[in-house]
């Protein structure tokens, strides 16, 4: 597993996507050089199989056809195992690839992991965030702390208006 963080700083719009290559559902790997000429969302996810989680998935996959049709491709990331992926991908049906960072290096050049709190305590933990990716290799938007009810439309429109 590899992933080449472009520096320290945290991502932004108009940089460079960090490199990736990493383990998927189903067995091989994805990289970034996989997607080169094409419109990329990376989705990242805390947990697999949470209600939250299980939404954004099965709406990225529900769209998944006018992702194709506007010329990107999606991908959802999260440090679950890919046995723990590949669970997640067959009790819903999801159709999008589902990437293991167990590591947390693609998590953390992404800017997905982060300082949670909850019920009072602080924690280290993924922070629902996705990433568009334009057809060359630059970061076109960032949403972060990520709601999930409509999120994966806005996603589409933005993706459409590149």
């Amino acid at each position: 597993m590899t992933v080449t963080k472009s520096s320290d700083v945290t991502l932004a719009e108009g940089a460079s996507a960090p490199g990736f290559d990493l383990p998927r559902d189903g067995g091989g790997s994805v990289s970034l050089k996989d997607f080169a000429g094409k419109k990329l969302v990376l989705f990242f996810y805390p947990r697999a199989d949470t209600p939250g989680c299980t939404r954004e998935a099965i709406d990225f996959t529900r769209l998944k056809g006018e992702f194709t049709a506007a010329g990107t491709e999606v991908v959802g990331i999260s440090a679950d195992t890919v046995k723990a992926q590949e669970s997640f991908r067959n009790k819903h049906q999801l159709s999008v690839p589902l990437v293991s960072d167990g590591a947390h290096q693609m998590l953390e050049a992404y800017g997905a992991w982060g300082e949670k709190s909850m019920y009072g305590r602080t924690f280290m933990g993924i922070i629902r965030t996705t990433v568009l990716v334009d057809s060359g290799g630059k970061v076109a938007r960032i949403w972060r702390h990520v709601k999930v009810d409509g999120h994966a439309e806005a996603v589409l429109e933005a993706a459409r208006a590149l």
